[in-house]
């Protein structure tokens, strides 16, 4: 890859102003902490409260990264264009059949946001009973929430968060006339679970740090002032959500963080009741529960069951010492979500990076898969909103293959395809060749790559490559279609993905060998992974763009430190690269609930080591990087603005060769990026751009387009 061509201008200035902090003895400066708002929880809620000097800032790189990518707007337009050409415009869900009614979404052609509707349960009219588009009007930012109609399909629930800062407004609307009561429920996550009578619902609230802290039950028609507080979970390293089951009959009180959960139970007909604990926390031990009539159907990796096994327990006594085994545990077999119907126990289950549908018989128990024969490729199990069914909608689709929606009878074994997802512009499979790589890792270890390119990419070490990371959470990233890397790909990039640890693509065991103090496994999987593919002649180590975001961003900044001849350009969204400081930190979103993932570092001194080896911004050392573009948002609660824009000064400051490393700060938005879905595109297409101008195929798109 030749030098990209970006312009010599003069770099944002970035002001130091040390502060020192003092932990386990050891004595840090951090020069630039001063880019934290001191008002961040105001801020997030009203970003004109940000204080000026900050914005001044933040605006000045994103003035300096317009100027250097000046010459991608017409790249930009085109891929842009690309994408967009590639979305059904006028697109509509097949309705999902709930009593009476089928209930779906659709999207109107130009429109940015989906329009909630419903049918007559065998077909009919659509009945519009949400315009996201009308609710979106004026706003800079908008994002719709979960939608939920009541047991009586009178009312429904529906939430939306116009700052992206992720702090939800719940509405009620009455579903006969599409108007909303005045209920106005602030600070939520976004949803809620309905009594079975339709008098009210439960909601967990957000507290000042976003975390959902204190559950409550709000009564159709009065204040929020007057909701009664149900729960409150005391433990800052805790969240909460709340969920109702399909046969109606329990609300699940959900307690989590990484690693440990706590459920409690209150009957969905008497909302007054006071919650039932199931199985009191146990750190490291997980459960999920799910309603099978006089059954609970239990997902828990008790007794050991790294991989997850299935027990059962009788709905009127569901404590631990009741509960029995049904399904046991498959070493290396990752069991990750089930269902229950009337007449059959579904699971989802993951061997080797590749996932299959398993359907268990509850009478007999008499098993049978699901599964497909591509080498890679990615499944969805989307169930039923019913419980006395013999029919669930699964999803199918692979690098090549469009995603593709299926109804399946349980009893029948019958497949039935519902939808083929439509690409406007064309795609023919045919022109595309995907594979499942097993590549070594320098300990032995063999690590899934999945790689999609046109069959007329040479495969020389002459192709561009964007390899994405992400490699935390126990996240598995699926090889699934994605109409946006085509760009790409059809410009003669190969396109893949490390499944690397840190994930559960190998099973729980691949998950707790890339976290915490084996946290560098992550990182050495992708770097042997880009290495692989360099020697294998897929790509070359200058024409390879990493991408990664939020944690797989600070996959980015940690492989930029470690091995930055391996990469040609860096592409780090939403990046959270300011890892130490977060984590000393428990003022924060999410800190506390974090420490388990990470270690804490307050409390402990070896991990307070362990996570400062590794921590991006505090590792950036005198030494060649590639160009680096970091993607941010002003509201962003989970990874915090700050983080990129303390990270990109630092790279500048000590950094010894001439590439640009370019800081976007999205203004109006958080997190996810713009909301609209092509709004979403405009943010994509400018990242792919900074890849092609980094493989210098810039001046191939120019020469097109004349």
């Amino acid at each position: 890859m030749s030098s990209p061509k970006f312009k010599l201008i003069d770099v944002p200035v970035t002001e130091k102003k040390p502060q020192r902090s003092i932990h386990h003895d050891i004595i840090r400066i951090d020069d630039y902490a001063w880019l934290r708002a001191d008002n961040w929880q105001e801020m997030f809620k009203d970003p004109s409260k940000l204080a000026n000097d900050i914005r001044e800032h933040l605006n000045a790189e994103n003035a300096y990264q317009q100027v250097l990518m000046e010459d991608t707007q017409v790249l930009q337009k085109r891929l842009f264009a690309e994408m967009k050409g590639r979305i059904k415009e006028d697109d509509s869900s097949i309705p999902v059949k709930d009593g009476p009614y089928a209930y779906g979404s659709l999207y109107e052609k130009g429109g940015e946001q989906p329009h909630i509707f419903r049918t007559p349960r065998e077909g009919g009219d659509k009945d519009i009973l949400l315009n996201g588009d009308k609710e979106a009007a004026g706003k800079a930012y908008f994002r719709l929430a979960s939608t939920d109609a009541s047991p009586d399909h009178k009312l429904m629930i529906w939430g939306y968060d116009d700052k992206g800062s992720e702090f939800y407004t719940l509405k009620v609307r009455d579903l006969a006339n599409k108007t909303d009561f005045s209920d106005t429920i602030l600070d939520t996550d976004g949803s809620g679970a309905w009594d079975a009578e339709t008098n009210g619902f439960f909601y967990a609230r957000l507290d000042e740090n976003h975390r959902p802290s204190k559950l409550y039950y709000h009564r159709n028609g009065t204040e929020q002032s007057e909701d009664r507080l149900i729960y409150e979970e005391m433990d800052a390293g805790f969240f909460m959500s709340v969920s109702s089951s399909p046969l109606n009959d329990f609300i699940s009180i959900d307690i989590h963080d990484h690693e440990t959960s706590e459920c409690w139970l209150i009957p969905a007909n008497q909302p007054d009741a006071k919650p039932q604990l199931v199985a009191e926390r146990q750190t490291g031990i997980e459960y999920d529960l799910a309603s099978g009539g006089d059954v609970f159907y239990i997902l828990t990796n008790i007794d050991g069951a790294k991989d997850f096994k299935i027990m059962t327990a009788p709905t009127h006594a569901p404590q631990r010492e009741n509960w029995k085994d049904l399904v046991p545990e498959k070493p290396g077999t990752l069991i990750l979500a089930h269902g229950v119907y009337k007449d059959h126990l579904v699971w989802l289950e993951r061997n080797n990076g590749l996932p299959v549908i398993m359907i268990h018989e509850r009478k007999t128990g008499e098993q049978h898969a699901i599964s497909f024969d591509e080498e890679a490729y990615s499944l969805g199990l989307q169930g039923s909103a019913e419980y006395d069914t013999d029919t669930i909608r699964f999803s199918y689709s692979s690098m090549t293959t469009p995603s593709q929606l299926y109804e399946y009878n349980m009893v029948t074994r019958e497949r039935k395809l519902l939808k083929t997802q439509e690409v406007p512009s064309g795609h023919d499979p045919k022109n595309y060749v995907t594979k499942r790589l097993m590549v070594p890792a320098r300990d032995g270890e063999l690590v899934p790559v999945s790689i999609v390119y046109h069959k007329d990419t040479a495969l020389d070490g002459t192709a561009p490559c964007l390899l994405y990371g992400y490699g935390s959470y126990g996240i598995t990233i699926p090889a699934s279609f994605n109409t946006n890397c085509l760009s790409l790909v059809n410009r003669g990039f190969v396109y893949a993905i490390a499944h690397i640890r840190g994930g559960k693509d190998k099973g729980f065991a691949w998950y707790e060998n890339g976290k915490r103090a084996h946290k560098t496994n992550t990182f050495y999987d992708f770097i042997d992974a880009a290495r692989y593919l360099a020697k294998q002649k897929f790509t070359s180590a200058d024409r390879m763009v990493a991408h990664g975001g939020s944690a797989g961003g600070m996959l980015m900044g940690a492989i930029a430190n470690m091995a930055p001849d391996a990469f040609g350009a860096i592409i780090a969204e939403v990046p959270f690269v300011d890892v130490l400081n977060t984590m000393l930190d428990d003022t924060l979103p999410l800190t506390p609930p974090e420490w388990p993932e990470w270690g804490n570092p307050l409390a402990s001194t070896a991990d307070y080591k362990t996570i400062a080896a590794y921590s991006p911004y505090d590792n950036v050392a005198a030494q060649n990087y590639p160009p680096i573009l970091a993607v941010a948002g002003l509201t962003d609660p989970r990874v915090t603005y700050w983080e990129p824009a303390k990270w990109v000064a630092r790279l500048r400051e000590v950094k010894t060769d001439t590439n640009p490393v370019l800081l976007r700060t999205n203004m109006d938005a958080g997190h996810a990026g713009a909301s609209g879905r092509f709004s979403r595109l405009e943010e994509v297409a400018y990242s792919y751009a900074f890849a092609l101008k980094c493989a210098d195929k810039l001046d191939t798109e120019l020469l097109a387009a004349n």
